[in-house]
């Protein structure tokens, strides 16, 4: 089972740039986000109406939330790439 959750991921990132993971802090009151500055250099960007520059990204909620509950100690952020 191991094998094949580690090849689904492997698929799921080559369509997508890891940029960086979110943890809790060690008081566990905040997210602690570490954004990786060169893949957040390769990112896609899009413009809005009043001329800002943004970066979508993307985290996981299911993931997020075993983050907050303690499950797990870290996930990831993505850009997703069609």
């Amino acid at each position: 089972m191991t094998k094949s959750k580690t090849a689904n991921q492997s698929e799921t990132m080559d369509n997508n740039i890891l940029v960086g993971y979110v943890r809790r802090s060690n008081a566990g009151g905040a997210l602690k986000l570490s954004i990786n500055t060169a893949a957040f250099a390769d990112c896609s960007t899009y413009m809005t109406s009043d001329g800002q520059s943004y970066v979508p990204l993307v985290i996981s909620m299911g993931a997020l939330q075993k983050v907050l509950s303690g499950e797990r100690a870290v996930t990831t952020v993505t850009q997703l790439h069609d």
